[in-house]
């Protein structure tokens, strides 16, 4: 009978590279939402939006700041792996990481879905009253669409976690 096939080792510097690559489109994505206001005047009256208005884009910013957070933690982890040769806790921490990947990536996919649903029904309803609320939605779409590139990137982290998931001893 022969042996099992070898279980297919990922690189820490890929690891790190994807890791990296997230951290950037979730901070590009925080930065994006949390700078955007809009203003118009009606009757004399300023009439302010900013993204704390819509309780989709709190929840997209929720999502962020705790993907950031995990990004982050993990980001340390891999760089201790790529420079020590070995894991923080050994093979101990392959469960956190295939479950952690998962949710994350789950949790940032419910923000994407929820950024890019407010902003299309909102869009339809005001985007056409002023040029300004017109930019204020086109940054929710950035922010979503950077969301969504953050998503795929922790789904391939994912898929690596699952790949080193086999070799636990």
């Amino acid at each position: 009978m022969a042996p099992p096939p070898p279980t297919p080792v990922v690189a820490p510097l890929i690891k790190l590279v994807v890791r990296v690559l997230t951290f950037i489109c979730l901070l590009i994505s925080l930065i994006i939402l949390t700078t955007n206001t809009a203003s118009v005047f009606i009757n004399f009256d300023e009439f302010k939006l900013r993204f704390q208005d819509v309780k989709a884009y709190r929840y997209m910013l929720a999502t962020i700041v705790i993907g950031i957070a995990y990004t982050l933690l993990q980001t340390a982890f891999t760089i201790y792996e790529a420079t020590r040769e070995s894991r923080i806790g050994g093979s101990s921490f392959l469960l956190f990481d295939f479950y952690g990947d998962k949710f994350i990536s789950l949790l940032l996919a419910t923000g994407t879905g929820a950024g890019f649903a407010v902003t299309v029904d909102l869009k339809d309803q005001f985007g056409n009253l002023t040029s300004s609320f017109d930019k204020f939605f086109n940054k929710g779409y950035a922010v979503s669409s950077m969301l969504l590139i953050a998503v795929l990137f922790t789904a391939v982290s994912s898929i690596f976690s699952s790949l080193s998931l086999p070799k636990r001893g």
